[in-house]
């Protein structure tokens, strides 16, 4: 059975150009990128690009640029880096525009996000020690027996 949009199937050669134009975007997630200049990428009109996109990866050319922003940005605040350093470096401009819309795409702002990840990936140090190999563990590491 079809979908609402029809079929996905398409051409070989559109494909690789779809493929050329998302893989452009994907370098340049963290840049402004027009939808003229994907679709320069793509060697298509915009209007075209924009639903050939659409249809072939089952979102716009702007929803998957904000959906690879936003999982870096997870990446990074799960690492521990700040709210507005996060911001800045996935290509938003206002701390209150990226607070606001990961908030409505993850259900909670992203510091309070940050504190319930950071809280969920602690490691037990004897859980850790698992693997951790042996031969550092009794023989080369830090409490291996001083040989002086």
């Amino acid at each position: 059975m079809l979908g609402r949009r029809g079929a996905r199937i398409i051409d070989g050669e559109v494909f690789r150009r779809l493929v050329r134009a998302r893989d452009f975007l994907t370098e340049s997630y963290d840049a402004h990128v027009l939808l003229e200049d994907a679709a320069r990428h793509a060697g298509m009109s915009p209007f075209h690009f924009l639903r050939s996109f659409s249809r072939t990866f089952g979102e716009t050319p702007r929803a998957y640029v904000q959906r690879l922003r936003l999982e870096r940005a997870m990446d990074r605040l799960a690492r521990g880096a700040s709210v507005t350093d996060v911001c800045f470096e996935v290509g938003y401009t206002s701390v209150g525009s990226f607070s606001a819309l990961f908030a409505r795409r993850l259900g909670r702002p992203p510091s309070v996000w940050q504190r319930t990840v950071r809280g969920q990936v602690v490691v037990p140090e004897a859980f850790a020690r698992l693997f951790i190999p042996c031969c550092y563990l009794y023989g080369v590491g830090p409490h291996a027996a001083d040989p002086s």
